[in-house]
């Protein structure tokens, strides 16, 4: 469901520290975005923030960007992340927020960046086969994934879908990367650590369990 404009959307992002508004010229150097040299992680699809807020605080030494294609979204995420931080008396200095088109993030991300662990959660299925290659864990995605992300780097994935599940897993396999870890009902899998969102509490509640599993890097092509 696409989300009405919010008309402070913008003017709230581009005034605060969290918005990076053009994330293009961050290319090879997000650590400069942060307030410390941490180890990277990347969310995508974003959404409302509510991963975003909850990992960062959860995760002071670690660096997060979440990036979305729509600013209203990011808009919320941005309040939903400095309430969190707020309430906790702390300073939101690990997390940043991008508005960009994941399509094309190999634009705003390179080698240089060294990405240790990708997270997507409940991404649009896009259940036509002539939208597959629309889907952010599709090989043509995975493929600019690998740019980025450093050798047995991780990719974090949930879903609520049961074809987008089984059709990402192989193409997992299929662009070199092994599967350390999944499940077919996160509630039920003891998975430590997990953080729980909007989407997975909606499915759940609907009887829907979330699918889940962890990819590693094997290893960068060298062609």
């Amino acid at each position: 469901m696409r989300m009405r404009r919010k008309k402070w959307a913008v003017p709230e992002l581009e005034a605060s520290q969290l918005y990076i508004k053009d994330p293009a010229s961050f290319r090879g150097w997000w650590q400069r975005a942060f307030v410390q040299t941490q180890p990277l992680y990347l969310e995508l699809g974003c959404g409302k923030g509510g991963f975003a807020s909850q990992f960062a605080l959860a995760n002071p030494g670690k660096n997060l960007l979440a990036v979305d294609i729509s600013s209203n979204m990011l808009g919320v995420a941005r309040r939903k992340i400095d309430a969190a931080f707020s309430q906790a008396g702390k300073a939101p200095g690990n997390v940043r927020l991008a508005a960009y088109d994941i399509e094309r993030i190999g634009e705003i991300l390179s080698e240089q960046d060294t990405v240790e662990r990708i997270f997507i959660n409940f991404c649009n299925p896009w259940p036509r086969p002539r939208h597959f290659k629309k889907r952010l864990t599709h090989p043509r995605q995975l493929e600019k994934y690998k740019a980025f992300l450093q050798p047995a780097g991780e990719i974090w994935f949930k879903t609520d879908d049961d074809m987008l599940f089984r059709h990402s897993r192989q193409y997992f396999l299929d662009c070199g990367f092994a599967i350390r870890w999944e499940t077919w009902n996160l509630a039920d899998s003891g998975m430590a650590g997990n953080i729980r969102t909007e989407h997975e509490d909606m499915f759940e509640a609907e009887g829907i369990p979330i699918k889940a599993l962890i990819a590693v890097r094997l290893e960068r092509d060298d062609g």
